[in-house]
């Protein structure tokens, strides 16, 4: 995707010297900033502090994760180690667990010397795949926007960030709205500012306003009153991780987003890769680890001061407590459809196409 105009993915690979590039999501809006990773520990960080964020580009990273600790030592026990500490860093995102799945069950037939040559491949391949998949999230989705509405100017409401910048390129849930532009669709999206970490303030206004596509940021409660005067003909996000049922685990506040949606009969999307879909989950959905958070990040705020410096400022009084849990589930009575790279399908669909 651009941004000033030049063509970026969020991670890519500098073979040369085996190594990896990120953008540094923390610094977003006001700083566009790349840096590189070189080690096992360097990719739990960035995936920890959130340098880089959304389960896509999570589980991509952590991939390549595996693959520094294989070129230390490619060691069964060093796999096994390096696995378990990458899954502590983010474990509600089911794209981080299906990726280190995925790298041991290629990696451990393999014998010790060929592990790192063969973990660096897989990366690859991995990160391209996510690049199709999204892709073809796109182009269902604006199929599935073409189908079902038929207005001069679409009003669309998204929470969080499920851009380019939560996957490799393209994004999840708004891939269908970059198809959408570039086909000529006339529309506009509200944007939730996503406390507490403003994801859809920092990122998604952001990375909308880089392709010019008309936006307004709004509080998160001001979504409600949108749909209630009829200025929202749809939701879309994307997910962190989907049940087999269709309930979906995704950032704090889209549960109350997909209620307000349903009680003014409006459709509620959600995008996301089939890797998101957790096979286990047949049953007691609402178990599922849900990632709480520090304290200070709904105590704090981020922005530039005077001096144009990023710096943080304390925004409730001291000594108050703070509960901030990352995610919140919507159960699959409220989700209309469920976007994914093979299709378009309701929530009741999914545990026939993909068990």
């Amino acid at each position: 995707m651009k941004v000033n105009g030049e063509d970026f993915q969020t991670i890519w690979l500098d073979s040369t010297e085996s190594i990896i590039h990120i953008i540094d999501q923390t610094k977003l809006p006001h700083h566009f900033t790349t840096k590189p990773l070189h080690s096992l520990d360097e990719v739990i960080n960035a995936i920890k502090i959130m340098e880089v964020r959304g389960a896509p580009l999570i589980g991509v990273t952590a991939a390549f994760g595996i693959a520094f600790a294989m070129k230390n030592n490619s060691s069964d026990d060093s796999l096994k180690d390096a696995s378990s500490r990458l899954f502590q860093s983010r474990p509600t995102a089911v794209n981080l667990q299906w990726a280190l799945n995925r790298m041991n069950k290629e990696l451990m037939p393999i014998t010790s010397e060929k592990r790192f040559e063969a973990a660096w491949s897989l990366c690859q391949t991995i990160l391209d795949e996510d690049i199709k998949t999204n892709q073809s999230i796109g182009k269902h989705g604006l199929d599935l926007i073409e189908n079902n509405f038929n207005k001069k100017t679409l009003q669309i409401l998204t929470h969080c960030n499920a851009g380019w910048l939560a996957t490799v390129d393209y994004g999840t849930a708004l891939s269908p709205l970059y198809y959408a532009y570039n086909k000529g669709i006339d529309f506009h999206v509200w944007v939730d500012e996503t406390r507490p970490r403003n994801q859809g303030a920092h990122l998604t206004a952001w990375e909308l306003g880089q392709h010019k596509i008309p936006h307004t940021l709004i509080s998160d409660n001001a979504g409600g009153h949108l749909m209630q005067k009829g200025e929202v003909d749809f939701v879309i996000v994307g997910a962190d991780r989907i049940s087999m049922h269709g309930d979906v685990c995704n950032k704090i506040g889209t549960y109350l987003k997909a209620v307000a949606a349903f009680e003014n009969n409006i459709p509620f999307y959600v995008a996301a890769p089939k890797s998101n879909i957790d096979r286990d989950a047949t049953k007691n959905f609402f178990d599922i680890p849900i990632e709480s958070r520090h304290e200070e990040e709904v105590l704090m705020m981020q922005g530039l001061n005077s001096n144009n410096e990023l710096t943080n400022i304390q925004i409730a009084p001291k000594g108050t407590r703070a509960f901030n849990p990352a995610f919140d589930i919507t159960p699959h009575k409220y989700v209309t459809k469920i976007i994914t790279e093979d299709g378009v399908y309701s929530p009741q669909e999914l545990k026939s196409v993909y068990s």
